[in-house]
């Protein structure tokens, strides 16, 4: 085992010091995500990577938190599966925002899902998308970054305000707001064909109701500019059910970082930190060369 360390730790000198010798750099960090439940149920948090729909997948019950180490460069989707039932085998079915028939997502999460979006960077980009329906309130706070770093998402809940055509029931009870996409499977609807570009695929009755009702995220596919957040240097929160005031905490340079002076608080109300490596990497900086 101790040889094994020492190796590894051979390697990560080596790979400064190649990059320290051969040009511009810049410091590029590993980034947390703290993943919070306020909900009154149990979620199942989903992530995925990019087009690698191979990711992470966990209980958060009502007042639980994850934590998520995402390396340099990471893109990826984040959002919360309900109503899952898993056997002892992780082998189950969820009745919104599946991604395969195990805890551990093997697809994209199927509609309807409300949908936190991250492309990392020097520069990061987020969004909260409500394109393919909603099931939660999410909500993305940035922790000490520098730039815009705006919260987006929507902490208001759809399912209310929901139309009765888009509806998604289980039990009787309304467990999602579906998109009209999902709905209708038109190319209107699905800004797709000859509505595939920014110029036809404009906002419809029912993404006009949902972006009225959640003004930070977005409402269907070519809502940019008024829905992408731009952030640098920073770590994030990823909150369900809570509301865009609410004080937050988040791991940013190996310390707890809340944006309120309540954070101590949390504590106080049995608040679990559950520490997940998804997947299990140093929590280090790597220097980048620069492409000049």
């Amino acid at each position: 085992m101790m040889a094994m360390n020492i190796r590894l730790l051979l390697h990560i000198v080596l790979l400064i010091f190649i990059v320290t010798v051969s040009g511009p750099k810049i410091m590029v960090c590993a980034k947390s995500f703290t993943i919070a439940n306020y909900c009154k149920e149990t979620i199942w948090p989903g992530i995925t990577h990019g087009e690698n729909f191979s990711g992470g997948g966990f209980a958060l019950k009502p007042g639980q938190s994850a934590v998520y180490t995402a390396a340099p460069g990471w893109g990826g989707r984040i959002w919360a599966r309900t109503g899952c039932k898993f056997d002892k085998n992780g082998n189950g079915t969820c009745q919104t925002g599946s991604c395969g028939n195990t805890l551990n997502c093997t697809g994209p999460g199927s509609p309807p899902a409300s949908i936190a979006e991250f492309t990392l960077g020097e520069t990061d980009f987020y969004d909260v998308s409500l394109v393919d329906g909603f099931n939660l309130p999410i909500v993305v706070k940035a922790v000490n970054g520098k730039g815009n770093c705006s919260t987006a998402g929507c902490d208001g809940d759809l399912r209310q305000s929901c139309p009765p055509e888009l509806v998604a029931k289980a039990d009787g009870k309304v467990i999602a707001c579906r998109s009209a996409c999902d709905v209708f499977n038109t190319d209107e609807y699905c800004c797709r064909g000859m509505y595939g570009n920014p110029v036809a695929c404009v906002p419809t009755n029912y993404s006009r109701s949902f972006k009225q009702f959640c003004p930070a995220a977005y409402s269907f596919a070519y809502d940019d500019p008024t829905s992408i957040v731009t952030c640098s240097g920073a770590d994030y929160a990823v909150t369900f059910c809570a509301s865009r005031n609410q004080t937050v905490c988040s791991y940013h340079g190996n310390k707890l970082v809340c944006n309120g002076a309540k954070s101590l608080k949390a504590s106080s109300q049995r608040w679990e930190l559950l520490l997940l490596a998804l997947p299990l990497m140093f929590n280090i900086c790597f220097l980048a060369q620069l492409t000049v």
